[in-house]
């Protein structure tokens, strides 16, 4: 059992670090919606963050973003014995 939370924990991190690089990307669209000015397309540059937002949060065509650190959470918490 030791090896397997140990293994769960391991997952649990490299998903952690995964969305925390992804998180990069986020704050990049966002200085970009930040510096905009009166005359800069506010639409597109909010869209732009929306997709950013939500490939973070799906992972896109082959991650699986911020749903695979939640999947790796609740079975490290279980293996635990805590509740998700």
């Amino acid at each position: 059992m030791d090896n397997e939370l140990e293994e769960a924990r391991k997952e649990l991190d490299k998903e952690f670090k995964q969305i925390r690089k992804d998180l990069d990307s986020l704050r990049a669209e966002l200085d970009k919606v930040s510096a905009a000015g009166p005359e800069d397309d506010l639409t597109e540059l909010l869209k732009d963050l929306e997709d950013k937002v939500k490939k973070v949060r799906t992972g896109g065509l082959i991650g699986s973003g911020a749903k695979g650190h939640r999947e790796a959470r609740e079975k490290y918490l279980k293996l635990r014995g805590m509740k998700a």
